[in-house]
């Protein structure tokens, strides 16, 4: 959706993270036209999801082998 912001790609994937967890809003996969009838995988295609989410996951993978995985969790109060 955005191209490639070269290092800030994780930063806002990170955010995006932030922003599904609080809003409970889970971003689609955008350009998604034909299902493969082999890979039973819910896409989330071209529109967006209002479902709860309590945890994220974000991968990233930069150049020169600059990996990181982070997990985000929603803060419940007692």
């Amino acid at each position: 959706m955005l191209g490639h912001p070269m290092g800030a790609a994780s930063a806002i994937e990170a955010l995006t993270c932030c922003l599904s967890v609080k809003e409970n809003i889970i971003p689609p996969t955008i350009n998604f036209e034909t299902p493969d009838p082999a890979c039973d995988i819910d896409c989330v295609p071209n529109r967006a999801r209002v479902k709860k989410v309590n945890i994220a996951l974000n991968n990233g993978f930069a150049f020169g082998g600059n990996n990181s995985c982070l997990v985000i969790k929603k803060f419940l109060e007692n």
